[in-house]
């Protein structure tokens, strides 16, 4: 364990950011070819255009491990300093062991500990916040938090209302532990949980290894998920912003659950925030669960879009319903 004076004050910085993508692109046309449907269809309904696929033995964990890499780097951090990894994933590689073991094997780090969450689309969220909290206990002092996912596994390739929407992809932060000296803290201000199980139905998939022995194929309520959606992403990111005394305003950028662009848009007219701050990907990378917010992260740092000292919200929503957000000081 990490020896941190109690008294002191401890948040935990982001320091690095990294993604990984499969290189095959499947386009709306390509989907086309395979069920009743369009690119017109798709692109209206969902503002997807395409998405990325993983290729036959291209698993969760090559995606975790090319994302982790990459925010390694960018963070100038070597494998040999991380204590913590924390992976979230509704497509794991096996059934045991966790993902996160295997990304730690493949980094070199031979200390602390790694596991996975899941919490579907609300994952990255949810891994943010045990990070975070095990940092600032000094349970951890630098730590990878992980979304990664191979959706196209799970999904029904002959549902159009759901094969259109899935992606394959991973994204990570590095976070490190850090004293605050005075002045505005910088990193993760606050995370903020919740699930409701009355609605476990309403995303799921037909099989696991207890009930079917199988991972079993997605399905999904599409209006029941909607309406949902706006409500409680919309909700938690009022309750993270009441939690500072802060206002949209105050807001430099959302960056949400990449689900499809109808939601996304929802969200910014129920919060009376700008589109022109919201960071949208969902049109190239297709709803990747767990990966979307740190994916749209990646890409935002890396074209200049967040810049340091910057206000991130990140709201999220999935299956169970699961939902929560994190307010970052970038």
């Amino acid at each position: 364990m990490v020896e941190i004076n109690r008294a002191e004050h401890w948040t935990s910085r982001v320091v690095g950011c990294g993604s990984a993508l499969p290189e095959h692109r499947m386009t709306n046309h390509d989907i086309a070819r395979m069920v009743d449907t369009t690119d017109e269809w798709i692109t209206q309904r969902t503002g997807i255009k395409e998405r990325r696929i993983a290729a036959q033995g291209e698993n969760t964990s090559d995606l975790a491990i090319g994302a982790a890499r990459a925010a390694l780097n960018h963070a100038g951090i070597d494998a040999a300093d991380v204590d913590l990894i924390v992976l979230a994933t509704c497509t794991p590689d096996r059934t045991m062991p966790a993902t996160a073991v295997r990304v730690q094997e493949a980094i070199g780090m031979q200390r602390g500990t790694a596991f996975d969450v899941q919490a579907v689309c609300s994952g990255f969220v949810f891994a943010l916040s045990v990070a975070d909290n095990m940092i600032r206990l000094g349970q951890a002092r630098t730590a990878l938090v992980i979304g990664a996912e191979t959706m196209s596994r799970v999904v029904d390739w002959q549902d159009r209302n759901s094969c259109v929407l899935f992606g394959d992809g991973a994204g990570a932060l590095v976070l490190r532990g850090e004293r605050h000296e005075g002045g505005k803290p910088r990193g993760v201000l606050s995370t903020h949980l919740h699930s409701d199980g009355r609605y476990w139905d309403k995303i799921h998939t037909d099989g696991g290894v207890s009930s079917t022995q199988s991972a079993g194929k997605m399905h999904l309520e599409g209006r029941d998920v909607f309406l949902h959606a706006v409500v409680n992403l919309a909700d938690a990111s009022q309750e993270a912003l009441d939690a500072h005394g802060l206002t949209q305003d105050d807001l430099d950028w959302i960056v949400p659950h990449q689900a499809n662009q109808r939601i996304v848009q929802t969200l910014g007219g129920k919060l009376n925030f700008p589109m022109e701050k919201v960071v949208l990907t969902v049109g190239h990378h297709g709803n990747t669960s767990a990966a979307s917010i740190p994916l749209a992260l990646s890409e935002a740092v890396s074209d200049g879009r967040i810049k340091e000292n910057d206000l991130v919200l990140t709201p999220a929503m999935g299956s169970g319903f699961t939902w929560g957000s994190a307010l970052i000081r970038w």
